[in-house]
């Protein structure tokens, strides 16, 4: 049974505003996200595009009156496109943010060469890196990781749909070439069942080096459709790939059971990126909350 000190249970608001689409929930305000997160049971959240980021006395006081954390925030990192200086001086002022909200750790997504955002088909046209790519990837992030430790965050990584860290194969080579002191893994159950690979097989490989861990769930009669029209990764969110834990096709139960038994510290986090015209974002997060007590006791 999860220690409640030390496993909490957070929300991401992409559900009620998605950063990566603002049409889709753009009638949702900041305060009506938070609120509806707390009423639901969740006491962390990650950062959304309608969060007061530049006044950081409203933010702070908005979140304590709801008992609610900032415990992550997704950065774009370029370590593959762009000088490390460029990314490392963006990187410290997203860090910077984060440790003065509270937050322990840090989530990056090296999104050089991504398609996530683009109309390429999700599964027909992802960039597979080069040697001399990967390099500077691996070196960037360990770097990376550096700054962040010794600013006192912890440094996770979101593989991710679109990206150039999709796949376990992936994954392994990035876990292979950097430092387990600097580097650690967010786990996103979604993103690996979406392409197909064994998202059990990489939580137990990798459990002691995932520090933040994305509660996801899909839709597999949207991924097929996605695949056998060509669909691009955001065309696929606006169909519903993509729901809430107890929604859709993963059993959580064994993902919770290796988290305990490893005794995991840190957030899980439901991250399910829908229509909120379409999947209430309220709705759903009491069904998640609901599912998740269910088949962890949190």
């Amino acid at each position: 049974m999860f220690d409640k000190n030390k496993v909490k249970l957070g929300i991401a608001p992409i559900a009620w505003t998605n950063d990566d689409m603002p049409d889709l929930g753009k009638e949702n305000t900041y305060e009506q996200c938070i609120s509806e997160m707390a009423l639901a049971g969740f006491t962390g959240c990650e950062v959304g595009n309608k969060y007061p980021r530049n006044d950081m006395a409203f933010l702070k006081k908005s979140l304590a009156l709801r008992n609610m954390q900032i415990c992550n925030a997704w950065f774009s990192a370029f370590l593959t496109t762009k000088p490390y200086e460029e990314v490392e001086k963006e990187f410290i002022e997203h860090i910077t943010f984060l440790k003065e909200m509270g937050a322990k750790v840090v989530g990056i997504s090296e999104q050089g060469h991504s398609i996530q955002g683009t109309d390429k088909s999700i599964f027909d046209d992802k960039y597979i890196m080069n040697d001399e790519e990967w390099d500077l990837l691996c070196t960037g992030v360990n770097k990376l990781g550096k700054v962040a430790k010794d600013m006192g965050i912890t440094l996770t990584f979101h593989h991710h749909m679109g990206t150039v860290v999709q796949t376990a194969a992936e994954i392994d080579r990035l876990m292979e070439n950097t430092d387990p002191e600097l580097f650690n893994l967010l786990f996103d159950s979604g993103h690996l069942a979406y392409c197909g690979e064994d998202y059990m097989y990489i939580l137990k490989k990798y459990i002691n080096r995932i520090k933040h861990v994305h509660l996801k769930d899909i839709r597999p009669e949207v991924i097929e459709k996605v695949k056998a029209e060509h669909l691009s990764f955001l065309q696929g969110v606006r169909l519903g790939t993509f729901t809430v834990p107890g929604d859709g096709a993963i059993d959580f139960k064994p993902i919770f059971d290796v988290l305990d038994e490893n005794g995991y510290e840190g957030y899980v986090l439901v991250e399910a990126e829908q229509d909120p015209a379409i999947a209430n974002p309220f709705e759903y997060a009491l069904k998640a909350r609901k599912y998740i007590n269910e088949v962890s006791g949190l």
